[in-house]
This record gives structure tokens, sequence and C-alpha cells, in this order.
């Protein structure tokens, strides 16, 4: 049974007051990967919940190109959330997930580890009522645009 934002948003405020952390990251995850669930893996232990905003197709294809996503978002969103480390997924359409982490105010934002914490869409915000952001190292050789490369005999 699927469960709205309105309903999750309300469980948050529960478990708030059970000291429950929100852990938070967004991306596209087209191809999931090793890299992809040792980070996720990494990004729940930080917390107890791991929700994650996960880019549109539409969203894909203005940043990635025309080819992409490989994986259409219910997918996409379907293999997320069959792993035991996700909590929940949010599809966004915007260009940044800002708006969805406003709206879930989670207790701790997380990105892969080219990205300076600074430069981390939602960094600011959290920071105001006491968040933490983190970026998480990646696993080395693992990355779904290399592979996709690999498999048009590009790399």
């Amino acid at each position: 049974m699927k469960k709205s934002l309105k309903h999750l948003l309300l469980k948050n405020k529960k478990c708030s007051t059970k000291d429950y952390r929100i852990v938070f990251t967004n991306g596209c995850f087209d191809i999931l990967h090793r890299g992809h669930l040792e980070y996720l893996a990494l990004a729940k232990g930080l917390g107890d919940l791991l929700y994650i905003g996960l880019n549109s197709d539409e969203s894909i294809k203005r940043i990635k190109g025309p080819n992409r996503p490989i994986n259409n978002q219910q997918d996409r969103k379907f293999f997320l959330e069959s792993l035991k480390s996700v909590d929940k997924v949010f599809i966004f359409e915007e260009e940044t997930p800002l708006n969805l982490i406003k709206k879930i105010r989670p207790h701790i934002l997380v990105k892969g580890g080219d990205w300076a914490i600074e430069s981390i869409v939602g960094h600011d915000f959290i920071s105001t009522y006491g968040g933490k952001t983190y970026s998480l190292p990646f696993t080395e050789n693992y990355s779904t645009t290399s592979f996709i490369q690999s498999l048009q005999g590009k790399k």
C-alpha cells in the first residue's frame, strides 16, 4: 500500500519524538551497482531512516541527455525500495531536491564524495535547524556513466 508524503511526514514527527534520525540523499540511481549499494549502506548507518529523493525520468533527461535514464522512474524506485537500507523513495521533478528536503526536514543530508559539503543542495537549509551534511566516499571503479560507456565500447 502506497503511503502519501503527508502520512510519511506525520510519521517523521512521531519519529523525531522517539529520537529517530532521518538521513536523506538524492540522485538518479539509473543502474544500481555495488558503489550505490555500499553508499546507501553507509548513509543508512548514519541514522535510523534512509529516505531517497529520486530524479524523475524527465529531470534525468535534462541532466544526462536524451538517452537516459536506462531504467524508468518506477523501476528505479522499486529497485531502491527493495533494498534493506532504504526506507522510502520520493520521486521529484524539479532540478534539485530542495523542496523535498524542506518538506522532510532530515537530520542528516548526504551525497557522494565528489560533492563539497557547501555545494550539496539543502546544506544551508538543514544547518538552520542543526542538521548535519556529509560527503561519503565512493567505491573505487564504480560509476553508472562508466558502466554505460563500457557497454557501448567507449571505454
